[in-house]
């Protein structure tokens, strides 16, 4: 798997001066990650199985009791994705800033088509989408690009249907963000520089 982007850990940034409690989220994220570190591989396959109670998905949901079904579906995306990993990813950026990352060097998020059918069927959703979830997760492996932030995803999964949050919209934002544009500013500055050491 590809190495997760730097200092994005989900919350606060890498040079955080005061140390602080892990959320809920994040400590699941942390057992998720311990279990790929110890090769638990009988508990990542329980947590691939949705559709049965397992231990393993009611240890998830123990994080977070009130937030249980959530903290269980991201344990399966999360086992999904790590299915014959060594390393373990902890991901970065939204589910959208994700699914931008979805295709091959021919176009990629919205210059990918089944990415941008994909991320319709999403946001388009009342309930969370845990079957066009599965099947981004599965994308996002196949490509071989890091996932969302775990953590993240969980608050933004528990946080679908309250209005204020507006999570599908964000998530929409970050899928159809436009590239970021600084190749074009340095290249203009080493263009001007080339061009005064000209004519010095």
């Amino acid at each position: 798997m590809t190495a997760d982007a730097p200092g994005t850990a989900h919350g606060h940034s890498a040079d955080s001066a005061e140390p602080r409690e892990p959320t809920r989220s994040e400590q699941l994220t942390q057992w998720l990650i311990g279990l790929v570190h110890s090769r638990d591989y009988g508990k990542l396959a329980e947590l691939r199985r949705p559709r049965i109670s397992r231990n393993a998905h009611i240890e998830a949901g123990w994080f977070d009791p009130a937030r249980r079904e959530v903290f269980e579906q991201v344990a399966f995306l999360f086992a999904i994705y790590h299915q014959g990993a060594v390393e373990p990813s902890r991901g970065y950026g939204s589910l959208g800033a994700a699914a931008r990352r979805i295709g091959t060097s021919l176009g990629r998020g919205p210059d990918d088509a089944g990415a941008s059918r994909l991320m319709d069927r999403i946001i388009s959703s009342r309930r969370p989408p845990l079957r066009h979830l599965q099947h981004a997760i599965v994308r996002l492996r196949s490509c071989d690009v890091s996932p969302p932030s775990w953590p993240r995803l969980a608050d933004d999964l528990a946080r679908w249907t309250d209005r204020q949050a507006r999570i599908r919209y964000r998530w929409a934002v970050d899928f159809h963000a436009p590239p970021p544009r600084t190749t074009a500013r340095n290249n203009t500055t080493a263009t001007s520089t080339t061009t005064k050491d000209t004519l010095t």
